[in-house]
């Protein structure tokens, strides 16, 4: 039966006119548009009208030209990809890799300064802040940027590097620096990242004004040291005077 209707559907689409094929896909596109615009108005509450988010948004622009560089990209018209993305991010000051893929309703807010590897792939409704990347950490093929899961709030200045998933529902905190996997439903602050709430329970503090400094915390660990080998070195002394 399943066989029969797959038949049916496959002679359906064989007998679409060219005409027809068009005007289908220039509903999908025209909804996804739209999709892209309500995206604005329910995450960003400076947005006036949708003319101005047509005119004015680089987020938006960055999204719609790498929706068609990636088209071109999955043709195998490799350079004809990478001139839309390059020309995208001269006007936007947002470079996506035309390989990257990007799900629906992404919403990249301001935007400057946001890089998105090849191998990167974005969900469902996740909002990008400027100067995020989703970058690698070496020269391999194969997949090696991060995978973010669906309804995901990457903060101004996150850093997530290399074949990793973050989970769904999370949030990687301004200036966070994430090289490891995360689960979902989580809140991930810091450098390195660490996870300070899980499932809506605090992990640790979340106040921003007391958050590990990586520098102090060396600078810290080298004071320990220094102090014991000088307690080492007066034990010495104590057991062998001159």
């Amino acid at each position: 039966m399943s066989a029969a209707l797959s038949s049916v559907n496959l002679r359906g689409r064989a007998a679409e006119t060219p005409a027809k094929r068009m005007a289908r896909g220039d509903e999908s596109m025209l909804s996804r548009i739209r999709e892209d615009i309500a995206a604005v108005f329910a995450r960003d509450p400076a947005a006036c009208s949708t003319l101005e988010i047509v005119l004015c948004y680089p987020g938006v622009h960055a999204i719609w030209l790498h929706r068609f560089a990636h088209w071109l990209y999955r043709r195998r018209r490799c350079l004809a990809a990478r001139a839309c993305s390059h020309f995208a991010r001269l006007a936007t000051g947002i470079e996506i890799h035309p390989g990257a893929r990007i799900g629906r309703r992404c919403f990249i807010d301001h935007g400057l300064g946001v890089v998105i590897g090849e191998t990167a792939e974005v969900g469902d409704d996740v909002t990008i802040y400027q100067g995020v990347t989703l970058g690698g950490t070496g020269k391999e093929r194969g997949k090696r940027h991060p995978t973010i899961g669906n309804n995901t709030v990457l903060a101004a200045g996150a850093k997530v590097l290399g074949a990793i998933r973050i989970g769904a529902n999370c949030r990687i905190g301004a200036g966070a620096v994430v090289i490891r996997p995360v689960p979902d439903n989580c809140t991930v602050v810091g450098v390195p990242g660490r996870i300070v709430v899980k499932d809506g329970v605090k992990l640790a503090p979340l106040d921003h004004a007391n958050l590990p400094d990586p520098l102090v915390e060396l600078t810290n660990d080298l004071l320990d040291r220094v102090e014991a080998l000088e307690r080492e070195r007066r034990e010495r002394n104590q057991g062998h005077p001159d």
